[in-house]
């Protein structure tokens, strides 16, 4: 919530003809995420039974590069700028299902 909270931001410095953009995207992503979750149950001692919601925003990918387009109209980014950003680190943030076995080799 900090991240959130201390992002310097908002729909006022936004370019009228995106904000409906980022409304409809951010609404996507949401919709997404609750799509994908999966609920789950624990056991604390201290707290007992505990129900909680895991979320996985790699199934959410595409939605998040549209967003970061968005971002980079807004933000006036080169393309170099949003190619690194929607690239950045993917075979850690994306996991296993990149993995293309390169520390396979013989």
């Amino acid at each position: 919530m900090r991240e959130i909270e201390w992002m310097p931001a908002s729909l006022d410095t936004v370019n009228d003809y995106l904000i409906p953009l980022f409304t409809d995207k951010i609404s996507e992503l949401m919709n997404s995420y609750e799509k994908n979750k999966s609920r789950k149950e624990t056991y604390y001692k201290a707290t007992g039974k505990v129900i909680y919601d895991e979320y996985y925003p790699r199934l959410s990918k595409s939605i998040i590069d549209q967003i970061d387009c968005l971002l980079a109209q807004h933000y006036d980014f080169t393309h170099e700028e949003l190619d690194f950003i929607i690239n950045y680190d993917i075979k850690y943030r994306m996991g296993k299902e990149l993995d293309s076995g390169e520390g396979d080799e013989q």
